[in-house]
């Protein structure tokens, strides 16, 4: 490693961060701690106008408290407009749903900022030689850090474009503009169009009305109740595309029950409605709450769209 250099590390969420301490890689660390594939991304004039309408919508709908929200999540972010006393900023993000959203969120906030931003680079994996069961950089060990930050890559204008068209059209709402983005050459950022078609997979299926991830839970419990711990981590397991924590998973499976599809709190089964929704007899989408739920700038609970398996886009219902 360059002696004498002045790395700045943002990490995605403090699973990482005990171990990264102890890895030996010099460097100040900032966390990212939002989960920007969840809620509403709001489209907003500044950075101060996009905090203050996150954390009013994260208040509102996920009880999150606005204190917490700015000390634990905004300031730490803040600490961005430091960016330009140090010689690198190195981004830690993995290949999943939580991390690759996070990252182009990150991406726009540091061209937003006012400061002349030093070289920005990029350490992204999906699979470890010698963990089999990657999951995210979590799960290493603190001597497998150092040759990841030694293979790390200088992001470049067109990794830039990219992040912020795919941030600009996440924020917009239009599913189609975003599954475009798929299309894109990768660069620097080989995860994102698999991260982009999985969270796309959250809008309403063409048929049933179930996204992938309510699917997946109902055909599970369609083979039988299981403890919520045992359908978790069959979730993480086969769903690692996602990187969800329990916090997200127990805002799904709470909607779910709310629908009627599921019930239980330590145990869930699959309801009468839920098997009928799976044999195709009825349509979630005419049990779903009719909450004020986002994913990015498209709001689920009223919303066109339906993502069609068959053609793998997103396609816009008639009125």
């Amino acid at each position: 490693m360059p002696q004498g250099m002045k790395y700045l590390h943002v990490l995605n969420g403090d699973a990482t961060l005990e171990v990264f301490r102890k890895s030996g890689i010099p460097g100040d660390i900032l966390v990212c701690r939002e989960m920007m594939c969840e809620g509403k991304a709001p489209v907003a004039a500044n950075i101060s106008a996009f905090f203050a309408e996150r954390s009013a919508h994260l208040h509102e709908q996920y009880g999150i408290d606005p204190r917490n929200y700015e000390e634990s999540i905004k300031q730490e972010l803040l600490k961005l407009q430091q960016a330009g006393e140090y010689d690198e900023v190195v981004l830690w993000f993995e290949f999943d749903v939580f991390c690759q959203i996070n990252l182009l969120f990150i991406l726009w906030l540091l061209r937003q900022l006012e400061v002349k931003l030093p070289v920005v680079s990029l350490v992204s994996i999906n699979h470890h030689p010698e963990v089999p069961n990657f999951k995210g950089f979590g799960v290493l060990l603190p001597h497998h850090y150092p040759p990841l930050f030694e293979q790390r890559v200088v992001l470049k204008e067109e990794d830039w474009q990219l992040a912020l068209d795919a941030w600009d059209v996440y924020t917009g709402g239009d599913p189609e503009k975003m599954n475009n983005i798929r299309y894109r050459p990768a660069g620097n950022l080989p995860y994102l169009a698999e991260a982009l078609q999985a969270q796309l997979q959250r809008l309403p299926f063409t048929g049933d009305g179930l996204n992938a991830i309510q699917r997946f839970f109902l055909q599970h419990l369609q083979l039988g109740c299981a403890p919520w711990y045992n359908l978790y981590n069959r979730f993480w397991n086969e769903l690692k595309i996602y990187g969800f924590g329990d916090f997200q998973l127990d805002m799904i499976t709470q909607r779910m029950r709310d629908a009627g599809v599921m019930e239980g709190s330590e145990q869930f089964c699959i309801t009468a409605l839920g098997k009928e929704i799976l044999n195709n007899e009825e349509n979630y989408m005419d049990y779903a709450p009719r909450t004020n739920h986002w994913v990015g700038g498209c709001p689920l609970h009223n919303t066109p769209w339906r993502w069609d398996p068959a053609q793998d886009k997103p396609v816009k219902l008639e009125k």
